[in-house]
Order: C-alpha cells, then structure tokens, then sequence
C-alpha cells in the first residue's frame, strides 16, 4: 500500500488550518485522516475513526486536555476539523475505572463533556481511543488486515504475520467493554505498535500524526505482502451457459424480485447499482460463490448496510429466460425467510423489544455478469455495491491464505440490532416517490424541466431524454444527484431502446413514464403538405407510441405495475385553426393513452393524460404567441391568460398535474385538463 504522506502537503494544510484558528495537531489530524480516508482498501462510507489528544481553550478561557475524535455522519476522505469534536479527556480515562458502563450511558458521558455542545456524536469507539495514551489514534478496516482477522485461526495467524509488535483483542463488539478489552492487552505491552481487533480491524498509534499514519500503511502492507505470497486455495470455475443473458434482461426482473409488497399493489421499490470487472468476475463465477456468502459480512458494521451478506443468484441462461424470474422469486424468498429466521432466533435471547428492520437483501451477485448493490437511493444502491466490492476482496483474500470465518450471527446480530449503529441511518423520512425511477421525455423543454424538477423533490431518481444532450445534463444537474440526462431520438426506436437500457444500467428499471416530448407546426388543413403533417405524427404521435411500448415491456418484467403518463393538448379536444398538423396526432395521442389503460390496466399499470393549454416554452415560443394573440386580436398578456381564472398556467403547473397522477394510486384513464379554465376544452 502506497504512503501518501508528504511534507509539503502537511504543513500547507497546517498553514490553512492555522488561519482559521485551528491548531496544528488538529490539522494534522484532520490531514492524515483524509489520507486513510481516500482508499476504499481501508475504510468505505463512514467506516474507521481517528483521534488525537490535544488541548483547547473554551468560550471562557478555560483551557482543557482533550480527544479530538471523529464525529458520527462524517467521512474521513472528505473530514474537516469540525467532524473532530473535542471531548473532555479526564473523565473519559475516569471511565475505565467503572465496571459496567452502558451504551446510554456511553453516550451520554461522551456528549456531556464536549467543548463544543452543538458538535456531532462522538465516534462509539472513542473510550478505546481516550484509553490508548498514544497522541494520535489511527483505525481502519482494512480488506487486507481482514484477510487476517476472519480466519478460523486469526489469534494464531495474527501472530504469524506481524510477530510481537502488534498485540491480538479477541472480538466483543464495540463499544465500553471492548475499550477496556484494548486498553488490557495493550498494558500488557505498552511497546506494540498497534492492535488486531478479532473479525474487525486495526488500529495503529504514535505521538506524531506521521508515525500513527506511517503504521498503518506498514502493517497493512504487510498484510498484503503475506496475502500475495501465502495465496494456496485458488478459486475454481464453475460452469456457465453457453449464452450469458444481459444486464439489461435481468435487471428489470430482479429489481421486481427485491419490490417489498405492501399491500393493494403497493411497493416498496429499490434501485440497483450494478457493478463488473474483471475481479469481480472471478469471484462471481467461482463454485464456491455460495458458500462463502453464506458464511457472512468482512466486518460486522458491514451489516447495517448489506444484512447478514448478499444474495446469489444462478447464472442467466439467454436461451432459458422464461422461467427466470421464478427463480428470482425463490431466491428472493428464501433470503427474506433466513433473514427473518435470523432476527427471530436471536430477537429471543433476551427481552429486549426491537422491531424487525425489512428483509430485503441489499447486495447480489450474479455469476457470469457481476453484483448489484440495492437501496431506496443511488446513492445507498451504490454504498451496497461499494462495500459489496471490498467484501469480494477481503472474503477472496481470507479463503486464499486459509478459511474465511468472520463474525459469527450472533454477534452480528448484537451489531445490527445496536441502537448506536441504527442511529447512523436516521435521516430524513422517506419521500413519497423515494425508490422510484421516473423518465420524462422532452425533458431539457420548460414543461420536461419543470416535470423532472418536480418528481425529484418527491423523492424520485429521474431520467432526462432530450434530442439535446447538454441541456439534459443540465436540467439533471439541476434536479440533483439522483438525476441523468441521456440524448435520445423519440422519433426513432433504436434510440429509444438504447435509451432505456441505459436508464436499466443505472437505476435497475423505470416506474413512471411521461412521454412529453413534441413539437408544433401551423398551417392551413387543405393546404397542408403531407410531409409536415406525416413529420408531425412521427414526433406527435408514433413516439408516444414508441415510448409507451418499451415503458410497458420494463414495467412487465418488473412486475410492480407502473405509471405511464402522456402529454396531450387542448387541441386534442378543442381545435385550433391552423393547428391541424399538431391537434391531429395529440387527438390520436389522447386516444392512445385510454388504449393503453384499458389494456394494461391488469397488469398494474396506471396510464393517464395532462390536457394543458398555452403553455411558455419551446412548443408555444415568443413568435407563436404573438402570432396567436394577433390572431384573435388580444394582447398577448390577454391572450396567455384568456381562461375562466383569468391567470396565465405555467409549465411547473403542468408538472404537478404529471406528480398528481403518478400519485394517484386508483386512477387510471383519466386526463387532467390544466389550462385554467377553457369550456370548449372540456371533456364530456
């Protein structure tokens, strides 16, 4: 492992630090944690902590010995000082001294001695770093330390690999009692360099920043070096189909599979990260692939984010895919019921009340294509395939120089269940649309970016298609981190399937469809030429169709019902002259949304319709409201507020006329006229 240490880049972040009033340990500190921080290899998401013992003086002038220790919800790659909250050091080190110390109590003893009470909660392991009487504390995860500490025989290999400098904790979960158990084994050598947590990690230490960081890259390296030339086990092929299925096959089936019933065709949906290289691979389709799952998470804070491991599933056969998705169901199944068998054996050990968290696995791995990482967001999906990643490269590594054998179920049970672990995902509640994927066509036009704008605040992933890529990605980076933009042709099909595939490889699938895209030309009926007219209807109409057809071929395979939504027009129902060549193929458009209802009503998907009317945008430009308002001799003022409320509609109106249907859970054919009142426009 490469030290990344450097002089200069030390005392630059000293100097920076130094002008906000920052102390040198602390900004050395906060450097070398980031330097742990940026390689997955040794922590992943929240995962490792580090301190360092320093002084402060408070709003009074009062001077204090502290633990300056990383702070829960912070990231070390991407640290500041103040994800370091400074904590009284006295009565931290009195606490050794007690017998039995609750996590509560733990807690409480942490928050109420720091300096600065508005301060983030400090680390849960943060007695074990008070205990150790070193400056700097360093802690990580690393993948190669565990190929060390999940062995059947890890005491024993432990010593084999790093000798005498390097003392063993047996495993007990973190917390006061292992803070005890570190400071105990560390007192029976005061000389070591740092210690082996059992099934959990590492931690090194000095009275310098660089000593601390240099350690751990040392033994880590050492880990590695013992891994590379001690490898023995090889791991064995399994046999593949002949014909591999794609990504895009299966994802839509599996992210169905994973769709947590709740009830009178309700979900709860999951988007899906997949991830493949050639690593992962080798792993994957390994004939041992199920039995190391079976044996469990690298490190048990692992299983707050990926439950007690993945999931495996049988490689896709392409020439067998009609009854995958049965397979997919029992696997799904028969995960949901160990994990269920798991909480309720040992929910029984003793009286504590606790509420089953849901059941739904969070990684998979699929031989011959990869894994899938699982989560109401992107950005949880991809924290289960990250940590799915590191879990292949620590359990491949274990089973190479041995047998991998990490924590055993019921202490990661204790683990998972820990009030102070749960506490790391609470957060916000869920969002309405919150595991959902919506893609909306048209979307770089004022009506499309104001359509996206507004599903992602429900809490939808989004999925920007325009003819103009640059605008999609803008209107994407505009929604958020949940969005992407893709250039797509809705005129033709081969654009709108790559179109969907891509949004597949991103998001698993797609749930809500609002097939917006169009464009209108004027002009006289008896006199207009056919090309217009046929050019009209290929944009106007048979791209809905398009569109509608490879939403309802996802939404199938899925299996979860979805939502087809359509942009119609007031000219579908109320004419316009000289707007033939538009009002034609919305009216055949209308209709096609009710043809769609009627027959897929069965299979859960809802299809409806937003009628809107002069609306500002791309379709009905500056030009073509004057030109309008000419027309019937208003202003244009007049023209665009010509309705029974007398008030001009704007495209973010249309936009929540688009998220009222989506979340209309019992309608379905329905077209919504948005236009502020317009009689003639009116269904009967």
């Amino acid at each position: 492992m490469q030290n990344l240490w450097r002089d200069a880049d030390a005392e630059a972040e000293v100097s920076r630090y130094v002008d906000r009033g920052v102390n040198r340990d602390l900004a050395l500190r906060t450097y070398t944690t980031r330097l742990l921080g940026s390689d997955p290899r040794l922590v992943l998401h929240g995962g490792g902590n580090t301190s360092v013992k320093t002084t402060v003086t408070d709003l009074v002038g009062d001077q204090y010995d502290v633990l300056c220790v990383k702070g829960s919800g912070w990231d070390m790659g991407t640290i500041e000082p103040q994800g370091l909250p400074a904590v009284k050091l006295a009565p931290l080190l009195k606490a050794r001294k007690l017998d039995r110390l609750s996590d509560e109590d733990m807690v409480a003893l942490q928050r109420a001695n720091l300096i600065d009470p508005g301060a983030p909660n400090p680390s849960v392991e943060t007695l074990l770093h008070a205990f150790i009487p070193h400056k700097f504390v360093d802690h990580t995860h690393s993948t190669a330390i565990l190929a060390i500490a999940d062995q059947a025989e890890s005491e024993r290999m432990s010593r084999e690999v790093f000798g005498p400098r390097m003392g063993f904790v047996p495993y007990i979960m973190p917390g006061f009692d292992l803070a005890k158990a570190a400071a105990d084994v560390f007192d029976q050598d005061p000389m070591v360099d740092g210690l082996i947590l059992d099934k959990h990690g590492i931690f090194t230490f000095g009275e310098t920043a660089k000593a601390a960081y240099d350690l751990m890259i040392h033994y880590v390296t050492v880990a590695e070096d013992f891994v590379r030339q001690n490898r023995r086990n090889p791991l064995v092929p399994a046999r593949l189909p002949k014909r591999l299925a794609s990504v895009e096959e299966i994802a839509p089936m599996l992210r169905g599979a994973l769709a947590h019933p709740l009830g009178e065709g309700r979900y709860e949906r999951f988007v899906s990260e997949f991830r493949s290289s050639p690593e992962i691979l080798n792993f994957v389709n390994s004939d041992t692939l199920e039995v190391m799952a079976m044996r469990g998470v690298s490190t048990p804070d692992l299983s707050i984010r990926i439950k007690t491991g993945p999931m495996v599933l049988p490689a896709p056969d392409a020439d067998a895919l009609d009854g995958y998705r049965s397979v997919l169901d029992e696997r799904v199944a028969a995960y949901v019921a160990d994990y269920t068998e798991y909480f309720r054996s040992n929910d029984a050990r003793d009286d504590v009340k606790r509420t089953m968290l849901d059941p739904i696995p969070r990684l998979t791995m699929v031989p011959g294509l990869g894994l899938f990482g699982h989560g109401r967001t992107l950005r949880d999906a991809k924290i289960a395939a990250d940590l799915g990643e590191m879990w292949i490269e620590a359990a491949r590594d274990a089973e190479s120089v041995g047998r991998f054998e990490p924590v055993s179920r019921p202490d990661l049970f204790d683990l998972e269940y820990w009030s102070l672990e749960q506490a790391k995902l609470s957060g916000a509640k869920p969002k309405p649309l919150t595991g959902q994927v919506v893609l909306v066509t048209g979307g770089a036009g004022a009506i499309g970016a104001a359509t996206v704008k507004a599903f992602a605040a429900q809490g939808a992933h989004a999925v920007v298609l325009d003819l103009d890529l640059a605008h999609a990605e803008a209107v994407a980076k505009d929604a958020g981190n949940n969005a992407i933009g893709l250039a797509c042709d809705v005129t033709d099909p081969a654009s709108v399937r790559v179109a969907f595939d891509a949004t597949i490889r991103v998001f698993g699938g797609v749930d809500i469809v609002v097939s917006n895209a169009g464009a209108a030309w004027e002009g006289a009926i008896a006199t207009l030429d056919d090309a217009l007219l046929r050019k009209s209807f290929e944009l106007n109409f048979f791209a809905h169709q398009t569109v509608a057809q490879s939403a309802v071929r996802v939404m199938k395979q899925q299996g979860t019902g979805g939502v087809l939504l359509f942009n119609a027009s007031k000219q579908a129902v109320n004419p316009g002259a000289k707007f033939g060549a538009y009002g034609l193929p919305k009216a055949a458009t209308l209709f096609l949304s009710r043809q769609y209802a009627l027959e897929h009503g069965a299979d859960g998907i809802r299809v409806n319709a937003v009628n809107a009317d002069r609306i500002r945008s791309g379709l009905l430009t500056s030009e073509m409201i004057s030109n309008r308002s000419s027309a019937r001799g208003l202003s244009e003022k007049d023209y665009m507020a010509g309705n029974l409320l007398g008030l001009e509609v704007t495209a973010e109106d249309v936009a929540q006329a688009f998220v009222h249907q989506a979340l209309a859970e019992r309608t379905t054919g329905n077209v919504t006229t948005v236009d502020g009142g317009n009689i003639a426009a009116t269904l009967r």
